[in-house]
């Protein structure tokens, strides 16, 4: 780089020679303004003040990711090695409805659209696998009345839906669309949910979902028309995975009340049995265990998606909002698994009560075939000897009036 060049000799003698007092400054020559010294400084103040804005931005993004670990800290709370949920957020209902063995959701959908709500607003297009509703009024928006899920194995879900509502759908509504329904033992069963908008994913701490309702990276990569309209469809998804779990419990329950109802009508006969007595049961009573029986062990097993790992509407849905593994934390925490297999092992001790039941039929009916048998052998027997009484008869007479 070339050094400046300095005047200051020259300018001494030229002031002596005019009779000029020389000034003592030094005249430093500059070279021209848009030279390789100003590019240079140019491009080291570029580089600084885009290293500056990096470390800005960078420092804000950390500042926000430190803020949501913060804010989503303070609402799962830790004592020990247990979480819990603090209780200064706002924590909403999610309650699930079984009241029939079926819906058909067509039907249901009918009668929905009819009762002003409406259907699959977040085109999930998971219809007729699920009936996912929303109330259309204002009114209801304004007090965000939540969602409505009707599943068509005769179970309702609703999140953040007021107790009024959700009995109005389930007991004055949906009985047009159920088959075999029982509202006089509608069994019910509540989790709490709340709200995460620093999370993109969702958990279970303890009876608590934490929701978390985010924009996934799909959601935000979307238009901008997209983006909440996707981001509504991932938060749906998201909640249906939930319901499905909570409404397979739910199913589960009422299965455990038939089969506790079936033992109550079949607690006495171990003991009648060990007493040596004869069971007090005809035939009518019989068979309609047998049929009990046999349907409550088929809408465990082979009606209904209880026993399966995961339902066929959640192997179409993207792997990466992990809805699967939503399904299986409810079914964890509500002991889903191992109730099934308890409920198989007393659904196949009944199975030994009804094998005694109908073998005790099977030699009953016997009995009654040896006693009929027996009874027409003896009618024969009394017609022959009815017979040879009388050939006799006619023999005595016959030789009387030989003599």
């Amino acid at each position: 780089m070339n050094r400046p060049t300095t005047w200051t000799g020259f300018a001494s003698v030229a002031a002596r020679g005019l009779g000029l007092r020389p000034s003592l400054r030094p005249v430093v020559y500059k070279p021209v303004r848009n030279g390789p010294i100003k590019q240079y400084h140019s491009q080291i103040e570029s580089v600084k003040s885009s290293e500056e804005r990096k470390a800005a931005r960078s420092s804000t993004s950390l500042r926000r990711v430190a803020l949501e670990a913060q804010r989503s800290q303070s609402i799962i709370q830790r004592r020990g090695t247990r979480a819990h949920i603090n209780p200064e957020n706002a924590i909403r209902d999610v309650t699930a409805y079984c009241a029939a063995e079926t819906y058909n959701l067509a039907r249901a959908k009918q009668l929905m659209e009819r009762n002003n709500f409406v259907v699959d607003p977040f085109n999930t297009s998971l219809y007729p696998q699920v009936l996912h509703v929303q109330l259309s009024t204002r009114e209801a928006q304004q007090r965000d009345e939540g969602d409505i899920f009707i599943f068509p194995s005769g179970s309702v879900v609703t999140w953040n839906v007021t107790e009024e509502l959700a009995r109005r759908v389930v007991e004055q509504i949906l009985p047009g669309a159920a088959e075999n329904g029982h509202l006089k033992t509608l069994e019910a069963e509540d989790l709490e949910y709340v709200e995460d908008p620093t999370r993109d994913t969702s958990k279970i701490v303890g009876e608590t979902i934490i929701l978390g309702t985010k924009a996934t990276k799909d959601a935000e990569t979307a238009g901008d028309e997209q983006v909440p309209q996707k981001h509504g469809a991932d938060v749906v998804l998201t909640k249906i995975a939930f319901s499905s779990a909570l409404a397979r419990s739910t199913k589960l329950a009422v299965l455990e009340n038939l089969l506790s109802d079936y033992f109550a009508t079949t607690r006495s006969i171990p003991s009648t049995l060990s007493a040596g007595s004869k069971l007090p049961f005809n035939r009518k009573f019989i068979l309609q265990k047998t049929g009990q029986l046999l349907s409550l062990r088929a809408q465990l097993n082979l009606y209904s998606e209880l026993t399966d790992a995961l339902p066929d509407m959640f192997w179409d849905s993207p792997h990466e909002l992990g809805l699967e593994g939503y399904y299986e934390q409810v079914g964890r925490a509500l002991d889903v698994g191992s109730r099934i297999n308890v409920l198989n092992e007393r659904m196949d001790y009944a199975s030994e009560i009804a094998r005694v039941l109908r073998e005790r039929l099977s030699e009953k009916h016997s009995n009654e075939l040896e006693w009929l048998i027996i009874g027409l052998i003896a009618i024969e027997v009394l017609f022959e000897c009815l017979k040879l009484w009388k050939e006799i008869g006619v023999s005595q007479q016959t030789q009387a009036t030989d003599a």
